[in-house]
């Protein structure tokens, strides 16, 4: 039976700021437009001067659309998809520009800060789950950010910027017993000081799945707290993640665990030392923890009591330093420069399991090994080569040139020296002209790299088996972007083409593709078109879409064209806003059929999900909102090649209602 528990609040705190539920009921068409941007060149442009192909979500917006994960944004972003289908089932998988694997290649950070770490490569595993009720604003940039930001800035960019200035309370309740609180707080004192604490708990039962009726829970947790002091800004962050049961390592079983933290910390100084140059130094500091086990043989095939479960009680840890000077010579010369020294360390790689022969010190399945249930078995002799540490050292440069009233010039090179790995120089170039107050058109180029991560060299577990002589993926992008803006309308049109190389993916090491390892075995071409285009109907309604086709197969099966569709409309205190997510059929025949009358190739069918959310002002300081994604709990798969069937399955319909109050 279905349950739903309220969350209750109880603290006092000195407030001093105000908010209104204006900013969030009422999204006027020119600030849905009016976004100033700052990740693609970390100079503040729009997007007419941008030299990038950007996305950008304020709090609003994010809001109307009804999403409750940040990483669901990238379904309404061209180019981008996320679903479930990583080696942790509930994980978010990115899609991104046709590539579709778990290895990283978009960068997310939080407030600037890596979340990518130095194990598996990809944010989501430590972080799968940053609520978006402590977000201010998500930036992405699609395709390329070495040049600024090296490693894993491949294929995307993201970062996700937290609430500053807020004093709000937030409470919500929904299906599958799902619960969820927030707080923002926010402090200013006489002598400068300045202090924002965001926190949020979401609690989710999840829905049932599969024969053996396992669920797929969320239990997330965040917590944020940030000082400023004339120059000086610290920050730390704490973030953990609980996904048990659905699937985990390919099987799914109610005994599947999964827990994962990261705890980050940032440290910076703004200094001006002339009217023209400004200077920030930035100390950060990242841990990130993961103890997961999952079902790898049943006790029914095992002819055994009990089933097999084994995964990973890793850690591991990043300390970065960065410089960063901007010279600003007048309104058409602008000049950053900078230098960065990285240290990863996977500090820990244990096992988790629940069979061990401690006189072997190796994993045996048997009745005698059998340890009473999942334990941690720490010094386990084949993880000892992933507990390495990489040291890497960069330079980079950025020139803002404007030629004249209607030509502007980017150019920027990033070097990256990880050491005993691999060396990478990152270049970019745009051309930037506005042929008129409504058209520009942008010429864009850019290269990018993603190296590869302990789990990739040095794996040795019962699925992967890593490979210490991979190089590091290489990618060169080619973009040409006509972007068009009327008072009622704004276009983006962005033709790209990827050259990859030296690309990294699974390769199966048996013929039943039950265990695998890295390669850099691929070097392909990936063209494709992004659209996405915002219509002002009147005053109160505007609608907006996204569409992307891929001209090339994507890489791994993804899919090939998709986009999105938003519909909002104010009617006095209350928003309507409807949104619906179109994606292409996927269809995936193995090339070595099982002998199995009951096997069927994995085939989804092209399908919409639709979401809806209707907010209420309740007056200046409340606000009530219905929000429900997959309105008619429509029942989808995402592919995932270790999966027997290749079948994941999505999640059905989600109802919240949240209620917000601003002090």
């Amino acid at each position: 039976m279905k349950k739903t528990t309220p969350l209750i609040f109880l603290f006092s705190f000195c407030l001093s700021a105000a908010a209104s539920q204006d900013e969030l009921f009422e999204l006027s068409f020119e600030e849905l437009l009016d976004v100033n941007i700052t990740l693609a060149t970390k100079t503040v442009e729009t997007p007419t001067s941008v030299p990038s192909s950007t996305t950008v979500f304020n709090r609003q917006h994010i809001q109307l659309l009804g999403v409750a994960n940040v990483y669901e944004l990238m379904n309404f972003v061209p180019g981008m998809q996320s679903t479930r289908g990583d080696w942790v089932g509930a994980v978010p998988k990115e899609h991104a520009r046709g590539i579709y694997l778990d290895s990283g290649n978009v960068l997310v950070m939080l407030n600037g800060q890596r979340l990518n770490d130095a194990s598996f490569g990809k944010a989501s595993v430590y972080a799968p789950f940053i609520p978006v009720e402590i977000v201010e604003r998500v930036e992405f940039i699609r395709g390329p950010g070495s040049a600024l930001y090296g490693s894993n800035a491949f294929l995307g960019v993201m970062n996700i910027v937290t609430k500053k200035g807020d004093n709000q309370i937030m409470a919500a309740v929904g299906d599958n017993g799902m619960y969820q609180g927030a707080v923002s707080l926010h402090k200013a004192f006489d002598n400068g000081l300045s202090v924002q604490a965001n926190t949020s708990l979401y609690r989710d039962d999840g829905d049932k799945y599969f024969e053996a009726q396992v669920r797929d829970p969320v239990d997330g947790r965040f917590i944020e707290l940030e000082f400023s002091w004339h120059n000086w800004r610290f920050a730390i962050h704490n973030t953990e993640t609980r996904l048990d049961e659905f699937i985990n390592l390919s099987g799914e079983s109610k005994d599947n665990r999964h827990t994962s933290r990261n705890l980050g910390m940032q440290l910076e100084v703004n200094s001006s030392w002339h009217e023209s140059m400004t200077n920030t130094t930035r100390l950060d500091f990242i841990k990130h923890d993961i103890k997961s086990a999952g079902l790898i043989a049943s006790a029914e095939v095992l002819q055994l009591e009990n089933g097999f479960f084994v995964g990973p009680r890793w850690q591991s840890r990043d300390l970065t330093l960065n410089s960063e000077t901007v010279y600003t010579y007048d309104e058409s010369l602008n000049v950053i420069f900078g230098a960065e020294y990285s240290w990863e360390e996977q500090s820990r790689a244990d096992v988790y399991t629940n069979y061990y022969n401690a006189d072997t010190g190796q994993i045996f399945v048997d009745e005698p090994y059998f340890l009473g249930g999942l334990q941690v078995i720490s010094n386990h002799e084949p993880f000892k080569p992933l507990e390495a540490s990489f040291d890497s050292y960069a330079v980079y440069t950025q020139l803002k040139y404007v030629l004249s009233e209607s030509i502007t010039m980017f150019t920027g090179l990033r070097y990256d020296d990880v050491v005993d790995i691999d060396r990478k120089l990152s270049p970019r170039l745009a051309l930037i002209y506005q042929f008129n107050p409504v058209h520009t058109f942008k010429l864009q180029y850019g290269e990018a790299f993603r190296v590869p991560v302990s789990n990739e060299l040095y794996s040795n577990d019962e699925v992967t088996s890593g490979n210490p002589s991979l190089k590091a993926e290489y990618l060169k992008t080619t973009e040409l972007v006509w972007h068009a803006k009327d008072n009622n309308w704004q276009i983006d049109l962005v033709l790209f083409d990827n050259e990859l190389e030296d690309f990294i993916n699974l390769i199966p090491v048996d013929e039943a593709q039950s265990r695998f390892t890295f390669d850099n075995v691929f070097e392909t071409s990936m063209q494709g078109l992004e659209f996405s285009g915002t219509l002002h109907i009147s005053d109160n309604t505007w609608l907006s879409s996204t569409f992307t086709q891929y001209i090339d197969l994507p890489f791994n099966p993804s899919y090939k064209k998709f986009g999105s569709l938003v519909f909002n409309h104010r009617h006095g205190d209350i928003q309507y806003s409807f949104n619906g997510i179109w994606r292409d059929s996927i269809t995936v025949i193995p090339a070595v059929l099982p002998d199995d009358p009951e096997f069927s190739p994995y085939h989804q069918p092209s399908h919409w999900l639709f979401g809806t959310t209707v907010s209420w002002k309740v007056d200046e300081k409340q606000g009530i909102a219905l929000q429900v994604q997959n309105l008619f709990d429509k029942s989808t798969d995402a592919f995932d090649p270790r999966r027997y069937d290749g079948r994941v399955p999505q999640k059905g319909r989600q109802i919240r209602l949240r209620y917000t109050y601003d002090f």
